[in-house]
């Protein structure tokens, strides 16, 4: 994905995945790890159902998208909203991410990895994402927190958990609603 504005993603979402980040921040605070989850929903019926993704192998990540694919064709959904824990590098560090990865074979595994709470909503009009860090609550060891939450708009999404939803009979490319 290439950089993006930051754009909040329309009301009509908003309205729903706020709760959800708030749980999750919640999780977080409680000391916690986040369970890597796909929200898939219907704005019109306002039915939300959670997906667990199993992230510990590509026959499991496989796996999951076919179960988001058929809980977002049985719903009808209009979007699918996933969170779950990432890593990301340091900004100062990005432009060495190639060597990174040469050199320690992930990013999580270099010491230039910072602990991200990844908030990807998908829509019929693009894709919203967020990575906000996760940091320390106070001084504890065990609780953590997501501070301001800043979503960047795409056009275009790739990748294992992308074109979740499934295609309409006139979508055509995506388009900014507000």
């Amino acid at each position: 994905m290439t950089e993006a504005p930051i754009s909040t993603p329309p009301q009509a979402y908003m309205n729903i995945i706020s709760s959800l980040i708030d749980k999750a921040r919640g999780f977080l605070e409680a000391g916690e790890k986040l369970q890597p989850t796909a929200f898939v929903g219907n704005l019109t019926t306002k039915e939300v159902i959670p997906v667990m993704i199993r992230t510990g192998s590509g026959e499991g990540k496989d796996q999951s998208v076919r179960t988001i694919q058929s809980a977002a064709l049985a719903l009808e959904a209009d979007f699918v909203f996933v969170i779950m824990e990432a890593w990301t590098l340091r900004p100062d560090k990005m432009r060495q991410m190639n060597a990174i990865l040469d050199k320690y074979g992930s990013i999580s595994a270099s010491p230039y990895a910072i602990d991200t709470c990844s908030l990807m909503l998908e829509t019929r009009h693009g894709v919203w994402a967020a990575q906000p860090q996760i940091k320390p609550k106070g001084i504890s060891k065990k609780k953590r927190t997501i501070g301001v939450i800043e979503f960047r708009y795409f056009t275009e999404a790739g990748g294992r958990f992308a074109h979740l939803l499934p295609r309409k009979e006139g979508d055509g490319p995506p388009a900014i609603l507000h």
